[in-house]
C-alpha cells in the first residue's frame, strides 16, 4: 500500500508483520471493549463487519457477546493468520474475507454494526463511508476507534519513536496531538454522531511484548527490509535493558460512534 498523505508516499504492508501481529497486537484494554458493549457494539445475534481487521483482534475479543462477525482486510496474510487462530479457538461465528474497505462485495443492508479499529486513516474516507452506509441496516451503527501512544507524556515511547525514525526517517508517528473533534465531512448526509469518547490509560507490557508490538508498526515491520528490521530489533533490545518490567506506557483511546441516517 502506498498513500500520498502517509510517510511521504513510502510503501508499507502490514501483511509482512502477520506473525508478530497475531502474537503482539492484542493490546487494546478491557475498558475499550466494555465501552463498545455499552454503546451497543456486541450483542447476541448481532451481525458486525470489522474493516481493516488484521488478524481479527476485535472480533475475537468481542466473541463472548454472542455476535456474528465478518473480519475483512486487504492483506491476505493477515486474514490467513486470523482464520487459523479462529479455527484453533473454535470461533465459528467469525467469517473472513480479503477485500478493501471501500469495496467489500457483501450484500446491501445486512450488518447491524461496522467497526474500524486503528485503520480508518488508511481508507479513502468518502468511498469507505459510502460502503459502510450501504452495508448497514437502517439506523445501524458505525464505530471508528483509534489508540495512540503519548510520547509527550512518556519517555519510553518518545525514545522508541526517535529510534524508529533513525531507521525510517519518512515514518510519521502522527496521531498523538490534541485536536478538537469536528464532525467529519465523510459522515455528512450519511450518519449522525451519537457518542464521542476520549480517555487515557496506561497499558502494561513486558519488554518482549512491547518489542513485538513495536515491530508490527508501520514504520518498522510493515515497511523496512528484513535486514533493517533485524538491526532495529537488536538495537532496541539493548535500549530496553535499562527499564524495569512491567512497562506502564501511556496511550489515548478515541472512540467515535455514528448512526446511519437511513
Amino acid at each position: 500500500m502506498k498513500l500520498s498523505h502517509i510517510d511521504q508516499s513510502n510503501e508499507f504492508d502490514f501483511g509482512k508483520t502477520s506473525r508478530n501481529y497475531a502474537a503482539f497486537r492484542d493490546i487494546y484494554p478491557e475498558s475499550m471493549y466494555e465501552k463498545l458493549i455499552d454503546m451497543g457494539i456486541g450483542k447476541e445475534g448481532q451481525r458486525i463487519l470489522d474493516l481493516g481487521s488484521g488478524t481479527a483482534i476485535l472480533p475475537m475479543n468481542l466473541y463472548h457477546t454472542g455476535a456474528y462477525f465478518t473480519a475483512t482486510d486487504i492483506a491476505e496474510n493477515q486474514i490467513s493468520v486470523g482464520k487459523n487462530i479462529a479455527r484453533q479457538r473454535g470461533m465459528e461465528r467469525i467469517s473472513f474475507k480479503v477485500c478493501p474497505a471501500e469495496d467489500t462485495g457483501v450484500a446491501d443492508h445486512i450488518f447491524d454494526a461496522v467497526t474500524a479499529v486503528q485503520c480508518f486513516p488508511y481508507f479513502d474516507a468518502d468511498k469507505a463511508a459510502a460502503e459502510i452506509f450501504r452495508v448497514l441496516k437502517p439506523h445501524g451503527l458505525f464505530c471508528k476507534i483509534l489508540m495512540d501512544w503519548l510520547p509527550l507524556e512518556d519517555a519510553v515511547i518518545a525514545e522508541m519513536i526517535a529510534l524508529v525514525q533513525q531507521y525510517n526517517p519518512a515514518w510519521d508517528p502522527e496521531g498523538f496531538n490534541d485536536e478538537a473533534y469536528r464532525f467529519p465531512h465523510w459522515a455528512e448526509g450519511r450518519f449522525t454522531a451519537e457518542t464521542i469518547i476520549t480517555y487515557d490509560e496506561a497499558l502494561v507490557f513486558t519488554k518482549e511484548a512491547w518489542l513485538g508490538r513495536v515491530l508490527t508498526c508501520r514504520g518498522v515491520g510493515a515497511s523496512l527490509s528484513p535486514e533493517k528490521v533485524n538491526a532495529f530489533e537488536t538495537e532496541y533490545r539493548r535500549t530496553l535493558e535499562q527499564y524495569v518490567e512491567p512497562l506502564h506506557l501511556k496511550h489515548r483511546i478515541h472512540i467515535e460512534l455514528y448512526r446511519s441516517l437511513k
